[in-house]
């Protein structure tokens, strides 16, 4: 399970709530190099285990979360295809923080301030455990997707080219 000596995240509490394995890991923040590459390299891990969550808005359903890779990025009209909209953007960095309770560099698809359909790249199911965020920055939650999918309640899609 978690490791004592750290500070648990909300999101770190939630999956203890729901009796689900994970690892907090930490890792050294650079406020200038906030990309899921510098994670990977800071984790001493392949960047394909280590997912960042990105959330958009459609024209038809509003908000809503992606899950993928770290070095990919979002193909916006497949995302707005398995959304149910015809299109489909990220939301402006400022409205992050209001909109999930959550900063750059710290957003995870647990615990977000209201439920966002979720959905997470079907590259995840390739692994045995991958990496998102815990919450905050500096911080990562290493857990089987299965489990992230099963509590998310997420969608598992292609998301990226």
């Amino acid at each position: 399970m978690a490791k004592q000596n750290l500070n648990k995240t909300n999101a770190a509490r939630l999956l203890d709530k729901a009796k689900i394995a994970y690892e907090l890991i930490p890792y050294e923040v650079d406020e200038n190099d906030l990309a899921a590459t510098h994670v990977a390299e800071s984790l001493g891990e392949p960047i394909e285990r280590v997912f960042k969550t990105l959330v958009l808005r459609g024209d038809r359903t509003g908000h809503f979360v992606c899950v993928v890779q770290g070095d990919k990025e979002v193909d916006l009209k497949l995302a707005a295809k398995v959304s149910g909209n015809k299109k489909c953007d990220l939301i402006p960095m400022k409205e992050l923080l209001p909109t999930t309770g959550y900063i750059r560099g710290g957003c995870t698809p647990i615990g977000m301030k209201k439920p966002f359909p979720i959905f997470i790249d079907e590259s995840c199911l390739e692994f045995d455990y991958i990496y998102i965020s815990a919450g905050q920055r500096g911080l990562q939650l290493r857990l089987a997707p299965t489990d992230l999918i099963a509590y998310t309640r997420a969608k598992t899609e292609k998301l990226t080219l």
